[in-house]
């Protein structure tokens, strides 16, 4: 078994903390939870070829720049989930400058970039930079939430074998 540690990094109240609920316990609560600090979770996922991945996943508290602290959260990260509100213009911006510090700190490792709620509405239409493939998910529904984890843990897997 392959074990690879994430981050979810994002502004405060985009889903970081209900897309890992959503992906782990399978749930989604209405009550909003501030994270403080960090909160770890682990879920073991299978890949094709009978591979196993045991993610450690790490929702770091919602903020739009890198402390020291939150600095020392991603030591030893594999790759990460970038997480804006697609109801929230402004969080694609915060995200944008968090991928510039994160991908500086850990050396560009595998991303993926999230639209979370995306089932609201009205969900605004963004305009969104070339050069990142963002993908549309909804803690509510459950939809896209899988499948981006399992993006970035066959991208984390590819990357380090």
């Amino acid at each position: 078994m392959i074990t690879r540690k994430v981050c979810l990094i994002g502004d405060f109240g985009v889903g970081k903390t209900s897309l890992v609920r959503r992906f782990v316990q399978n749930v989604f609560s209405h009550t909003y939870l501030t994270t403080v600090g960090v909160d770890i979770n682990v879920k073991t996922v299978q890949l094709g070829g009978g591979v196993q991945v045991k993610l450690v996943i790490w929702d770091i508290a919602g903020s739009d720049r890198l402390s020291s602290v939150k600095r020392s959260y991603l030591q030893g990260a594999a790759g990460y989930l970038l997480v804006a509100d697609v109801t929230r213009p402004a969080t694609l911006h915060t995200a944008l400058e968090l991928k510039t510090l994160v991908d500086g700190e850990l050396r560009e490792p595998p991303s993926v970039a999230l639209l979370n709620k995306c089932d609201s509405q009205p969900a605004h239409e963004i305009d969104l930079p070339a050069g990142i493939e963002w993908h549309r998910t909804s803690a509510l529904t459950g939809e896209g939430v899988e499948a981006a984890f399992l993006r970035l843990a066959r991208a984390m897997t590819e990357q380090r074998q």
